[in-house]
């Protein structure tokens, strides 16, 4: 048994089947998906499919997640005369961030699936975690899709609020922990400054941030085994 984790998908379902290929993923592996599968990429959904059929694979909540649920669940309602007025108008804001954000591909492979499907795909998001607390060969992990916004080291998890952990990006230069490794996604490691390997799982204070960038050109997606600490790429995304 092995424990991988991988972050930011995007729609990138060619190389997702591309990582659980390299890694030889089996029944008796764990795989956590720490948000974002939505958006930007051609192929959200269906990598969302794929997920759905391995249940020994763990999806954990990202900011297109949070973004796309209340609006999924709003595109489900059947919109007449009558409840036209009883809209909440914050949904017309939510939905244009949304759009703002890449939601594009989302919404047309999910406006394809019958009424089942659909209902499937928002069962199957409102299930997905917020963070994990991990002990793997005497080490000991966080894993959160963007990090742990505010932190304070007295801080229980429980206490951060879900813009703290879906939105908000890591202190890099800082190390939160003296024995614990922080797993983030969320911010692509071609943004991080001080990263000499742009594109790839970037490593430092305690920090493992494995966002590579897989939706853009010259990114790709990068998964890491907790036991053995071995990272796997997928091919270089040369689609722009």
């Amino acid at each position: 048994m092995r424990t991988y984790v991988l972050s930011d998908i995007h729609g990138e379902y060619e190389a997702f089947m591309e990582i659980l290929d390299k890694i030889h993923f089996t029944d008796q592996d764990i795989l956590y998906v720490m948000g974002d599968v939505l958006d930007r990429g051609p192929h959200p959904i269906k990598a969302l499919q794929e997920m759905m059929r391995h249940p020994n694979i763990i999806p954990m909540i990202g900011n297109h997640e949070y973004m796309g649920l209340t609006c999924l669940r709003f595109l489900m309602k059947e919109i007449t005369e009558d409840s036209l007025p009883k809209l909440d108008i914050n949904i017309y804001e939510k939905l244009l961030n949304w759009q703002y954000n890449g939601c594009a591909t989302t919404l047309d492979e999910f406006r394809k699936l019958d009424m089942e499907g659909r209902q499937e795909i928002i069962d199957y998001i409102e299930e997905f975690i917020l963070y994990e607390e991990l002990t793997v060969k005497d080490r000991d992990y966080i894993l959160v899709h963007a990090g742990l916004g505010n932190f304070e080291p007295d801080r229980d998890l429980t206490e951060y609020d879900i813009h703290e952990l879906v939105w908000e990006r890591p202190d890099y230069n800082k190390a939160y922990y003296d024995d614990i490794f922080v797993v983030t996604g969320h911010t692509p490691t071609q943004l991080i400054p001080e990263n000499n390997k742009p594109g790839y799982i970037f490593r430092k204070n305690h920090h493992i941030a494995i966002d590579c960038g897989a939706c853009f050109f010259g990114g790709r997606l990068g998964a890491i085994c907790l036991e053995t600490d071995e990272e796997f790429y997928s091919s270089t995304n040369n689609r722009e």
